[in-house]
């Protein structure tokens, strides 16, 4: 049913339900794992270069770094389960970026991780894994999360 499986990540700790959802899809249905982190362009771009922070190292490699280790990461419990992956990292707006992997690679099932938070913060913000599953032509599986504080 499912031969392709995505699983985007930010590599934070609420999406490690999610990880392990996809990991069970995958290996129930002898899926290959995509596991997609996106540099957000915006932070990026944002980033103004304050002299606090070592030059040599700016936003962008501090999120490109993180996003390897979150992908090694995911491609490790993947591995232990005896599951195929293939890591992506991407620059871009995230929900942009999830959705049009999505329709590149013909992702069959995208697994996404939701921490579950106050109304207020949620319309204030917007939710990457929201868009996603309103705008994906393909089914997603929302794993929710609750975040304290």
């Amino acid at each position: 049913m499912y031969d392709r499986i995505l699983l985007p990540t930010d590599g934070s700790k609420g999406v490690d339900r999610a990880i392990d959802h996809a990991i069970d899809a995958a290996e129930r249905y002898g899926a290959t794992l995509h596991v997609l982190y996106v540099v957000d362009s915006d932070v990026v771009n944002a980033y103004s270069g304050d002299e606090f922070v070592d030059g040599s190292e700016g936003a962008e490699e501090t999120l490109e770094e993180r996003g390897r280790e979150a992908l090694d990461e995911v491609a490790s419990h993947a591995a232990d389960a005896g599951v195929d992956t293939e890591t992506e990292l991407v620059y871009g707006v995230p929900h942009e970026a999830i959705l049009e992997y999505i329709d590149d690679a013909d992702i069959d099932l995208t697994v996404m991780g939701s921490k579950t938070r106050s109304g207020d913060y949620r319309r204030m913000l917007g939710s990457v894994t929201e868009r996603v599953s309103r705008q994906s032509t393909a089914p997603v599986s929302i794993v929710k999360t609750t975040v304290s504080g």
